[in-house]
């Protein structure tokens, strides 16, 4: 009794004699489940990471759309429309994506009914909501199972199972270092039962139940280790390979059942103790549990269970999940391999032949001579043997080569290319032998190979259409680069243009300079004469009068010269609003071209900056230009009471000595002002000059820019042309278009 534990004798005998029958394949057994652990566990992360880039997506789309601006300032919500329903035809288990605002009401949705709804401070969705925005610069989550009424309203996804058990994925909208919202997509918790599920491609298909459950609850504290998380295999009453937990599983301790779903309702524990059962506990202790030899360990239907447990954490999901593959170990032993069959029935044949043989020769002995009586044994031998024979080949033989010419032929139609993936084995029809755990695998490479095609069949078709919104984008941007790159064609002429009046105001200023040295030298020659010939002023009263009314017209010349620059300086500030203005543009236009325009936005902030800078200089330049004339004016009415004061006589030659010392001092400062014009006109051109080198290099780089869209759409032709090949390669099969994995 011993040796079978708490299976007791009759339970535990024709166990134990099923695993020792099949010892040999206990390692491939621990193989089988550790891929099935591996493979299910590695397609849930594999999904959940999936769904997290599609709300990524649709959030980096949104910021595109809204340039800068804060993604809840949409007043025209059919933009939003197209965006979310856009995201969810490419994310099809999402059976909702909605968006929250800092106040927790639903802003939009995909579900017209659920927009507008507030979730306060003890709504259900709460807990996941405040670990969102537990950190400043906030952080996603995946929260739940949890049970929503809305999910039941709004209706089932993906899943031919539905219940008000959810999913959600919470991603954090941050704006300015503060959290103002929630972009949140809806899943039906089925959904992840069917991942794991995968109901055709069932190994054991009469007993083997993948299912989830709760190992180390963070965020969800309220939920105890060992309770379910996902739907069991055993909850649906589409099972029909035995009793179900919708109408109750019978065991010798009491009925264990679910009212309306696996999900925390149920906690895996043996009923006859009340505590976790084995596979569970030890999950939940190790992290990883394999045992897949006899006796097995008892399961929550107090039944001999055998599999592989793991525990893993989703992306961005704080709770520890643990997930159990098992299978009874009666099915999983229940092979009874050719080898066997055939050394018991040949076994059984050599019986009988020995008690034939004994009564025969007995017979023979007693009745016929020894000649005769050899013969006849001999002959009695030969049709024996020659029955034994066929019966062996009849019975076994014949009959696995018939069944492995059937799963030859289906193999063959397959393998050619062409096949139907919507087609599988009927595993009952084979005997209970290697043809038929080489049929339940070959289901099972059928059910993956039918859910990888089909799976490309639907990434081509995203491809495909992605790839067409993409080369239109790329149509309409290229027109928008090539208006940019007219704008700023136009901008560099403009430079030039100015770089060119600056050089003449330059050498205009130069010959001012020159000028009023001359003058200024003259003016000090004259004035030393004056002061040391008094004496004879009067005779030269008319020359000095002539020599002020010639300086006279000099400073008129130079005052119009200086509205000359007044013009000119106009003209600069005109090219500088114009370049401002331009730059804008282009930073309007690099936003609208996205990732590929973010070079371009840079070059065109620098030109912002150097329109600035040039509308700073031409200010400074007015106020001097400003400080030159009003000099000028003053200079001409003193040389006009110069000429008053020459015309009345000698009296008045220590007023005229003191008026052109006065003047004197004037000269000097005009030079020293237009000393510091041509300082400012040379500062003026430098600044210009890197304009212009500015202004070729971003025309290089619109060029370039131009450059590559053409070859983004030459590749956007090469790829659409790939992707409609793949369809074609991909249609070549037969494939169950309602699956979705």
């Amino acid at each position: 009794m011993l040796m079978f534990d708490w299976l007791g004798l009759r339970k535990g005998l024709p166990l134990w004699w099923s695993y020792k029958l099949n010892t040999a394949m206990t390692e491939d057994v621990g193989d089988i489940f550790e891929g099935i652990a591996d493979t299910r566990m590695n397609v849930l992360k594999a999904w959940t990471t999936e769904y997290w880039d599609h709300l990524d997506r649709l959030l980096g789309h949104m910021a595109i759309q809204h340039q800068g601006e804060s993604l809840f300032n949409e007043d025209d919500q059919t933009v939003w429309e197209r965006s979310f329903a856009a995201a969810q035809t490419r994310a099809s288990d999402f059976s909702e994506i909605f968006l929250l605002n800092a106040e927790g009401s639903v802003v939009f949705s995909t579900d017209h009914r659920h927009r507008g709804v507030i979730y306060g401070a003890d709504g259900i969705i709460t807990p996941g909501l405040t670990y969102t925005r537990a950190v400043a610069e906030g952080r996603k989550c995946l929260y739940g199972p949890y049970a929503d009424p809305w999910t039941i309203t709004i209706g089932p996804s993906s899943s031919s199972f539905h219940d008000k058990m959810t999913l959600l994925f919470i991603t954090p909208i941050i704006e300015q270092g503060q959290w103002k919202g929630a972009l949140c997509g809806r899943v039906p918790n089925d959904v992840i039962g069917d991942l794991i599920q995968r109901e055709s491609g069932h190994v054991y298909p009469d007993s083997g139940d993948n299912y989830i459950f709760m190992a180390q609850p963070k965020l969800n504290a309220h939920i105890a280790p060992g309770t379910a998380l996902s739907r069991s295999r055993f909850e649906d009453r589409t099972f029909t390979h035995g009793e179900n937990l919708k109408d109750g599983v019978s065991t010798d301790w009491g009925t264990v059942s679910v009212k309306e779903h696996t999900e925390l309702e149920i906690t895996f524990t043996d009923p006859a103790t009340g505590q976790l059962h084995p596979g569970v506990a030890n999950t939940i202790k190790n992290g990883s549990n394999l045992f897949v030899a006899f006796p097995g360990y008892s399961d929550y239907r107090h039944i001999s269970v055998i599999g592989k447990g793991v525990t893993f954490q989703l992306p961005h999901c704080p709770d520890v999940w643990g997930m159990m593959c098992e299978g009874d170990l009666e099915e999983v032993y229940r092979i009874r391999s050719i080898r066997w069959t055939q050394f018991r029935q040949s076994l059984g044949w050599i019986a009988g032949l020995g008690v034939i043989g004994a009564i025969l020769t007995y017979c023979l002995i007693k009745y016929t001579s020894p000649l005769i009586g050899g013969l006849l044994v001999g002959l009695c031998n030969l049709l024996l043997g020659l029955a034994l024979i066929w019966s062996l080949d009849r019975r076994g033989s014949r009959r696995a080569v018939n069944q492995l010419n059937r799963i030859n032929q289906f193999i063959r139609i397959n393998a050619e290319g062409k096949g139907d993936l919507t087609q599988r084995l009927d595993t009952a029809s084979f005997d209970n032998n290697e043809t038929r755990d080489l049929a339940k695998w070959i289901n099972n490479m059928i059910d993956s190979l039918e859910g990888f095609m089909l799976q490309v069949k639907l990434a081509s078709i995203d491809v495909l259409t992605n790839q067409r919104i993409l080369s239109d984008s790329t149509v309409v941007t290229a027109g928008a680069t090539k208006r940019v790159s007219g704008k700023i064609s136009d901008m560099i002429l403009s430079i030039r243009s100015q770089l060119k009046d600056i050089d003449i105001a330059k050498d205009v200023a130069g010959e001012m300079r020159l000028t009023l040295r001359q003058l200024e030298d003259k003016a000090s020659a004259q004035i030393g004469v004056t002061q040391g010939e008094l004496v004879r002023i009067g005779d030269k009263m008319e020359q000095i009068a002539g020599r002020v009314t010639e300086t006279n017209r000099s400073i008129e010349a130079f005052m119009l010269t200086t509205n000359e620059i007044r013009n000119v300086l106009g003209v600069i500030e005109e090219v500088s609003a114009q370049t401002h203005l331009l730059a804008l543009n282009a930073s309007i236009e690099a936003a609208r071209v996205g990732e590929q325009g973010r070079g371009f936005a840079v070059v065109a902030v620098e030109i912002k900056k150097l329109a600035d800078l040039t509308r700073q200089s031409t200010e400074e330049v007015h106020e001097i230009v400003q400080n030159i004339y009003q000099n000028a004016k003053d200079a001409t009415t003193t040389m006009a009471e110069g000429t008053r004061v020459v015309t009345e006589g000698t009296e008045l030659v220590a007023a005229a000595s003191e008026i052109l010392s006065s003047a004197n001092e004037d000269d000097s400062l005009k030079t020293q002002i237009i000393d510091e014009v041509v300082v400012l006109m040379e500062k003026i051109a430098q600044v210009s000059m890197q304009n212009r080198m500015i202004s070729t290099e971003v025309e290089g780089n619109v060029q370039e820019l131009l450059t590559d869209f053409m070859n983004v759409r030459h590749s956007s032709s090469h790829v659409e042309a790939i992707t409609a090949f793949l369809q074609q390669l991909v249609g070549q099969f037969q494939l169950t278009d309602a699956r979705k994995r």
